[in-house]
């Protein structure tokens, strides 16, 4: 190693030292990509009838707690507030806060209910995990709004923000939760083994899971159900083959609300980004029934993940169906980083040259251009060529010098150097097209 990567090495170690495992400084590039892929995506939030709430960043931990299952649970970041003698709670995900918002503070609204956000939360994971602390959220929620076609909604609308965001090729996989839990209802397994079967399935595994049954007392017909789910994953063929399988009537009821889910996608026109995964068990103690998650080629990771929760608002006392889905825009970052850096450059779009003391000048300029809602910033005092050399590797576009003698402009643009001359009434009249 050369002793400069070395020392690049130890600085960026010293730097994260600094800050907790888990979080990260975000500078102006990744900000304004992030400001980007959030703005794009309440752009559709919007267009879709979705208005914009802001749940508090802190709640009460018996409060938080009625709407958490188990996995967010023990996630959860608490401390002891010394104002009210109770534990606090940084809330892990956005849902459950506007369930709580829903029940108690919206409970005379009209339903539907269409609310969006963007928040980010904190979660607390082991230290060898390497994973994010902080997650930077952006949703919607769907209360009061039954069926299928609400869940078709949600999942349309999901497509829409990936076409929004010019997405590389993506999909998204739709499970449903009720076919799972048909399969395994009457079977009366213990925890573990009912922790290993999941385990199993999840990772997609069939052999483990064949070892795992046949220690099972279930019948044959039982385990070829369960055998089944693995491999329960691609297009609307996947039902079919699932009627075949199964036998008990909760799953059956399942794939009817799959088909009917299905079919109200062919109206959107997005079926072709679908594909169906009975094998997915993601959220079992917290979906009721239609699951999903997007994903971008080439990332491991989901971007995006929803599903219909019918009995969350009741934990605050008033029950509503309701469904909704959330981007996790760090994901979105990180596996849109090169078609995001082609596109997104933190810039200022006119800087301002001072050639002599009188600022007096510029600072009118400035104002002037601020009003036609041009990005603007004055120059600390300093030579042209330093101006310019600043100016470009801050990414503006424009440099325009001004005097406090004359009221003609000078402008160069900064990509080309085409070097022009305006007026001062030219500025004020806002006849410049730059």
């Amino acid at each position: 190693m050369l002793p400069q990567e070395e020392s690049i090495m130890k600085t960026t170690a010293t730097i994260e030292a600094m800050i907790p495992k888990g979080v990260k400084d975000f500078l102006p590039l990744n900000s304004v990509k992030i400001e980007h892929l959030k703005s794009c995506l309440h752009d559709v939030f919007k267009q879709w009838g979705f208005q914009p709430i802001t749940p508090p960043s802190l709640e009460f931990l018996d409060v938080l707690e009625q709407g958490l299952g188990n996995d967010l649970k023990e996630c959860t970041l608490r401390f002891d507030d010394r104002q009210s003698g109770k534990l606090l709670a940084f809330p892990p995900d956005i849902t459950p806060q506007v369930a709580r918002i829903f029940a108690t503070r919206l409970k005379e609204a009209p339903l539907p209910q269409r609310l969006c956000y963007s928040c980010r939360v904190l979660r607390h994971t082991e230290e060898q995990a390497g994973k994010d602390r902080e997650v930077f959220q952006s949703g919607v929620e769907l209360i009061g709004h039954n069926g299928p076609q609400a869940d078709a909604e949600m999942i349309a609308m999901a497509l829409e923000c990936f076409d929004r965001l010019a997405t590389p090729q993506y999909t998204i996989d739709i499970g449903q939760v009720e076919f799972y839990r048909g399969a395994l209802n009457s079977l009366n397994l213990t925890p573990q083994d009912l922790c290993a079967v999941q385990q199993d399935i999840l990772r997609k595994d069939s052999s483990s899971l064949k070892q795992h049954l046949e220690t099972l007392n279930i019948s044959d017909a039982e385990k070829d159900e369960i055998l089944a789910l693995p491999r329960l994953f691609g297009n609307r063929s996947v039902l079919d083959q699932a009627a075949t399988v199964v036998t008990n009537d909760r799953s059956k009821r399942a794939l009817d609300d799959l088909h009917s889910v299905l079919k109200t996608l062919e109206i959107y026109g997005v079926d072709q980004h679908i594909t169906v995964d009975l094998g997915e068990l993601r959220g079992l103690d917290y979906y009721t029934g239609i699951t999903f998650q997007g994903f971008l080629s080439g990332y491991g990771q989901a971007v995006c993940l929803g599903g219909r929760y019918d009995n969350l608002t009741a934990g605050y006392g008033l029950q509503a169906p309701a469904t909704g889905f959330a981007f996790n825009l760090l994901n979105l970052l990180f596996s849109m980083s090169d078609e995001l850096s082609q596109t997104i450059q933190p810039a200022t779009e006119i800087l301002i040259h001072c050639c002599d003391n009188e600022t007096g000048q510029a600072h009118s300029v400035a104002r002037q251009l601020r009003a036609q809602g041009r990005s603007v910033c004055i120059d600390i005092p300093r030579t042209l060529e330093q101006a310019q050399t600043y100016a470009k590797k801050m990414n503006f576009t424009y440099l325009m010098t001004v005097t406090a003698t004359s009221d003609q402009i000078e402008v160069k643009t900064l990509s080309d150097g085409q070097n022009t001359t305006i007026s001062m009434a030219e500025l004020t009249s806002g006849q410049i097209k730059l």
